[in-house]
This record gives structure tokens, sequence and C-alpha cells, in this order.
């Protein structure tokens, strides 16, 4: 990379953005009441030193307030995954509010064992609870997988991303041991006295890990995707299965990103066979929601430890919320599940990214370039580096900061242009359009993946204009 020529072409696409987005940044430095400017933190950690601020959102396209349209890469970091607005979703929440009535009330709603029914026919676990989001999800499952097993610590993988779950912001160290992540905010205790943090596709280190007889349960995604894409070793998830079977250890899948892979997620279209299940974001269109399931027998031997007096999980135990499984995230859900995340829109949301896919490697070869791409489903990223990383310390180590935010500036600062603007995605996600004009580039400047895409259920047809 020559540096010499990427940092004055990096400082005038940093001023184009500045020039061409004069509301976004009037609306950014008025805002002294919101802590860094922004209502989540996240949302400063943009190219160009500020965020393109949203006028509104529908299907696979972006407004901001400068009038500028893009096709969005980016689907709300997968919560929008469904496509923003998705009209069956809107109908659902407009009908249980207006009509219905009761957006949240402490009380079940039909909706809610319609959706747990269908998860349980998705991902083959058959008992579901609901929470806010995924990290509150994985939050109580791990307490739950505890219970389960009387054991005191959990196994994840270096740079894998679970939500802001105390417990899983470690990596592994050169000497293998487990550190807390560079820039976790002041942990209350060393993350190593919980958990155990290996490499990705390493099972010899999860063997050693497991034979202790001290983790409750080994938490991952099918594939890394929060680090860009990491993919599994063949043979991985069955050996690891089969080390959480000889070891007594739970075996717990976080679908919330990988659910692109299809209407089951990896579970299913990659045959796993985990204890737990969590999942969010997507599945309910873009209104808050998270969910775990469990299986069967990890149910009943749970309620039982409960029937026993041995944990509180109808009140203050620290598993549940007061806002959790409310009516309005249950009918949002259900009209995601039913209407819009559907198997057929599965199968075109998945040749959409394959075939974006196949022209991110023919770009990459073509001007021999030490990139690489990998995909799970409806999702691609691609990483600067060659061969694909094996593992998340791998993927780390290939992060280029500078480049990365030449190449999203690049894309956002020509939205609208009439010439054909490179596909490159962002942090996860959005929808492909083959048409020439706008795009949206929404990856973070940080140590997020580098370049992503996830195909929506309206991205339109290979050809044609969305």
């Amino acid at each position: 990379m020559d540096r010499a020529r990427l940092t004055p072409l990096l400082a005038a696409e940093r001023t184009e953005h500045r020039a061409r987005n004069p509301g976004s940044w009037e609306q950014f430095s008025r805002a002294t009441h919101l802590f860094t400017g922004v209502p989540m933190t996240w949302m400063t950690n943009w190219a160009g030193g500020f965020p393109l601020a949203l006028a509104g959102a529908r299907g696979a396209r972006v407004t901001d307030v400068d009038g500028h349209e893009y096709v969005d890469f980016a689907l709300g970091d997968t919560g929008a995954m469904a496509g923003h607005s998705p009209l069956p979703v809107v109908d659902a929440i407009r009908h249980r509010v207006e009509t219905l009535g009761g957006i949240t009330a402490m009380l079940p709603s039909e909706d809610a064992e319609w959706v747990a029914d269908e998860l349980t026919d998705r991902f083959g676990v058959s008992q579901w609870s609901f929470a806010l989001s995924a990290t509150d999800a994985n939050r109580w499952a791990l307490r739950l997988a505890r219970l389960a097993t009387g054991r005191p610590k959990i196994l994840v993988f270096s740079y894998c991303y679970h939500g802001s779950v105390d417990e899983t912001f470690v990596v592994t160290a050169s000497d293998g041991s487990t550190l807390s992540r560079p820039g976790n905010v002041a942990p209350a205790i060393d993350p190593s006295l919980t958990t155990v943090a290996v490499e990705f596709n390493d099972l010899d280190a999860v063997a050693r890990a497991l034979s202790t007889g001290e983790i409750a349960a080994v938490l991952t995604e099918p594939a890394l995707t929060n680090i860009g894409i990491v993919l599994p070793d063949e043979g991985f998830h069955l050996g690891l299965r089969s080390l959480c079977d000889e070891t007594g250890t739970l075996l717990m899948i976080d679908e919330t990103h990988t659910f692109s892979a299809g209407p089951g997620g990896a579970t299913r279209a990659w045959g796993l066979s985990p204890d737990i299940v969590t999942i969010g974001k997507a599945i309910a269109g873009g209104i808050p929601i998270g969910a775990f399931g469990l299986s069967d027998s990890l149910g009943r031997s749970i309620l039982a430890m409960v029937e026993d007096d041995q944990a509180d999980i109808v009140d203050v135990g620290g598993v549940g919320g007061t806002l959790a499984g409310n009516p309005l995230s249950m009918a949002a859900a259900r009209a995601t599940l039913s209407r819009v995340l559907t198997p057929e829109a599965f199968d075109r949301m998945i040749a959409l990214a394959e075939r974006l896919t196949g022209q991110v490697e023919t770009a990459i070869t073509s001007h021999q370039l030490p990139w690489s791409v990998a995909r799970v489903g409806a999702r691609s990223e691609y990483r600067f580096a060659s061969p694909a990383p094996r593992t998340g310390t791998e993927s780390a180590q290939s992060e280029d900061g500078e480049l990365n935010e030449f190449l999203h500036l690049f894309l956002s600062n020509r939205a609208g242009a009439d010439h054909p603007v490179p596909q490159h995605g962002a942090d996860l996600p959005g929808h492909h359009s083959s048409r020439r004009g706008p795009a949206r580039s929404a990856v973070r400047r940080g140590p997020r993946p580098p370049g992503g895409v996830i195909s929506g259920p309206d991205s339109p047809p290979a050809g044609q204009p969305n």
C-alpha cells in the first residue's frame, strides 16, 4: 500500500464528506445534550468524522437530511435485514397499537406462541423465551447454562462478538492465555476469571479448555462475523459438538448475524445441533427483540432446579426484564417471520449475495489484490488479507483503518453520480443493486469488518433498479 498516495486521497474525501453533507454536520454539531453528539456512542464511529443524519428509509434505500439517496449496504447493522419499514411489519404494528391496543402490559399475547413455534421449526430447539436484544438473550442464557451445569466459566473464541456481554470481551494472548479485549470499558473483574478464550478453528485448544471440567458452555457464532467473516474449517462444528458431548459442556450458538445463512440460520443450513440458540435484531423487522431457545431436555432440567428452589427465574434472579416479550415486539416478529423473511425471500437474497461475491472475487483477482472475500448465505464481506483469515486474531491483524475509511468515503461521496459505483459494502449488510447510481458505505472507521453485504428481501433483481 502506497501510504504517500493514500494519505492525501483520504484527506480529500474527508473534506468532500464535510462539504456535501452540511445538514448532517449541522445536526451533529448542535447535539450538545447528546453524549458524544449521537443517541448511542457507536454512531460516532463513522467514516469522515461524523455520521450522516437520517431523514427516512424504505426498503433498500436511505435518504439523509441533505437529500442524498443511498442504496443501503448497512441496514442498521443487521437489525433491518428485512429491509427498512417492510409493509407487513408496519401493518402488524399499526394493528397492535391502533386497533387492539397494548404496546406493553407484562401479559403474554397470542403472537408469542406463534413466534416460538416458528423458531422451533427453524432452529430445532423447542423452549423459547424473549428479550429486547441479543445481548440480553445471551446474558440470560449464560446464567441458565451455569445453573444447569453447576460450572463457573464459559468458552468463547478470540475476537468473537455476542453483544455487550461482559464475559465475552476477551481475546487470546500469544501464549494462549485469556486477556481482556483492548478497549473493554472498565470490566468489574478480570474476564479470565469467568471466561476462557481460544482461537476459532482450534479444536485442540477447545479440548484442553473443556478437559478442566469448569466450562459450562461454549458460546460461538457458526462463523465469526464481527471481525470480518471467518468461516469454520471443514469438520470444525462436528468436532465442537463431539467435544461438548464428551465433557458434559453445553453448546450455545448465537445466530444473530448468521441468520443470513437461511430461514433457520446456519443451524439448519449447516446441520448444527446446539443445546441453546440465541438470536436478535432481524427477526422483528427492526423492532427491538432478542430470543433464546433451549433444547427440550435442557429446559426440563432447568425447570426442575427452579422447582427445587435453586434459582428464581420469575422475579429478581437475573433472568428477564419488564419490556421483554411485549406485544409490539411479538406482533412485529410474527409479521417478519411469516411474510418477510420467508424461505422464498432467502432464496433470492442468497442468490444476489452469491452473485456479488463472485463479482468482488473477480475484481480482487483481476487487480491482483492481496484481499479475500467470504460469504455466509446472504452476507458477504471482504478482508485485506489473502488467504482468508482462519481465526479472529488473523482477521484483526488484517485491518487497515485508513484504507477502509477511504473506500467507504469514496462510495458515499459519489452517491447519485452518473457512473458505476464499486460494490463495496458495509459493516454488515445491505441490498445489492446492479444499477448505476446511488450506493451507501456504512462501514465504520474502527476495527469492525471493512466490507459486508446482506442482500435483503426487497433488493432489486439482477440488472434492474429498485
